[in-house]
């Protein structure tokens, strides 16, 4: 083989990085889709042409030799790169496709996000939505998500991050419940009423609150402690049990809102503002990268519009 310029050799390094990838020729000819009599020749082509071992062959694995690694070190980010720029002008171009990885809690999820997922899958039937539905706070980079739903009010720095929605929290209670326990007038009367609750330590439970309608320049908070029969970290949980008569609740709005619409709950305490339990807007975050998928942007705006007059108690 002729003294090589660089055009020649695009063919060579390739094959090799497959290689490193892989750990063994078969394999690597299997993803290439070559013989694996062609994947051994490039790769003596191009140790012959460095003047340097770049693999070592043993009878059941091959590995890089020090050179071989940092020259596929080296290569590594411009051929993702390149994959990367390929990609984008495929995906720039013809109807919207790809797939989009979302993490979201389990009622906003539920009663607010599937319904309107439906509607832009149907827009789009060449995207795919994988959807992990859970209150845990994952790790979008580590774990592969596009996009994560928080209902947060601390967002990483790391992170590109969109209001979708204000959100308010709610004090509310069966029917029932207030007819055979009383309507509290005001946050200290929530002392003598069994109040279901979000545990979020070790400490004793209580909820904070402030007056809708102070004075000018008096927003004194109230903090109250609570107790009751029952705890759960899921907000469907607690509205599902408060509809049931078992007690006083705090909810996120969009979690209260059907039970609100069809008389299953009632709202307590509406002079009254909670604060302190759960944050005041909902946003769709994804990790900082210098290209996104069309997919994942189209997606994130079509949430963004979805949400931007709120909720609706049918999620729709």
């Amino acid at each position: 083989m002729k003294n090589p310029n660089v055009e020649t050799l695009w063919t060579h390094l390739h094959w090799l990085t497959v290689l490193a990838e892989q750990g063994s020729f078969t394999r690597a000819a299997e993803r290439l889709d070559v013989s694996k009599a062609a994947m051994s020749q490039k790769i003596k082509e191009i140790e012959t042409l460095a003047g340097v071992p770049l693999v070592q062959r043993t009878t059941r694995s091959v590995r890089l030799t020090d050179a071989g690694l940092r020259l596929v070190e080296e290569l590594r980010q411009p051929f993702a790169q390149i994959k990367q720029s390929f990609s984008g002008i495929c995906d720039s171009t013809g109807p919207l496709r790809g797939s989009v990885r979302v993490t979201a809690p389990v009622a906003f999820a539920r009663q607010q996000l599937v319904p309107r997922i439906t509607g832009f899958l149907r827009a789009n039937p060449e995207v795919r939505v994988q959807l992990e539905v859970s209150d845990r706070l994952v790790s979008l980079t580590s774990e592969g998500f596009d996009l994560a739903i928080r209902h947060s009010d601390n967002l990483p720095d790391t992170h590109v991050a969109w209001r979708l929605c204000p959100t308010a929290t709610l004090a509310v209670a069966s029917a029932d419940y207030v007819q055979r326990q009383g309507m509290p007038v005001s946050p200290a009367d929530l002392q003598r009423h069994q109040c279901l609750y979000y545990p979020r330590s070790s400490e004793s439970p209580s909820w904070s609150f402030v007056a809708k309608q102070a004075a000018e320049g008096k927003t004194e908070k109230i903090r109250v402690p609570v107790s009751g029969p029952f705890a759960t970290n899921n907000s469907e949980s607690i509205r599902d049990a408060a509809a049931e008569g078992l007690g006083i609740a705090l909810l996120p709005d969009f979690s209260a809102q059907q039970a609100l619409t069809d008389g299953r709950l009632i709202e307590v305490l509406p002079a009254w503002r909670p604060i302190d339990a759960f944050a005041d807007g909902l946003y769709v975050v994804r990790p900082y990268a210098p290209q996104v998928s069309r997919a994942v942007t189209e997606f994130s705006r079509y949430l963004r519009s979805a949400f931007a007059e709120g909720f609706s108690s049918a999620g729709c």
